[in-house]
């Protein structure tokens, strides 16, 4: 049960506003991003909004990754995302590649401000004698 969970509110993102709207295109991005080398893939799911009137008002969307997770979702009315990474770090310390990752989504939605936060998950497991 010993993890890093990234938290990010993303302010005034300076990404084309396209890139908040378009929900097959966020999917790919993170999607990509999240099956790079050392980072194990899984499903995902991505769904855009409408506003009352029909009008594209967002997205959410999930990938899940062996024992992680990444959900996004964007705020385009206000410039803004919100970012959630989860790695496990059961079988081996995954928070140098978490924190890439993380960087890689921040520097996507180009934001002129950033909220973020690293929480320490769990605990730490015991360490196996050889």
């Amino acid at each position: 049960m010993n993890g890093l969970h990234l938290i990010a509110d993303l302010h005034d993102c300076r990404c084309a506003p396209a890139v908040l709207l378009d929900a097959a295109g966020l999917e790919a991005f993170c999607s990509s991003a999240c099956g790079r080398p050392g980072r194990p893939g899984g499903g995902r799911l991505f769904l855009a909004f409408r506003a009352p009137a029909g009008a594209p008002a967002g997205i959410t969307g999930a990938v899940v990754l062996a024992e992680s997770h990444l959900a996004v979702h964007t705020w385009p009315e206000c410039a803004g995302v919100t970012l959630d990474l989860y790695v496990c770090n059961y079988s081996g310390d995954n928070s140098i590649r978490a924190r890439a990752l993380f960087a890689e989504l921040l520097d996507h939605f180009a934001a002129a401000r950033v909220e973020r936060h690293a929480v320490a998950r769990g605990t730490p497991r015991p360490v196996q004698a050889a």
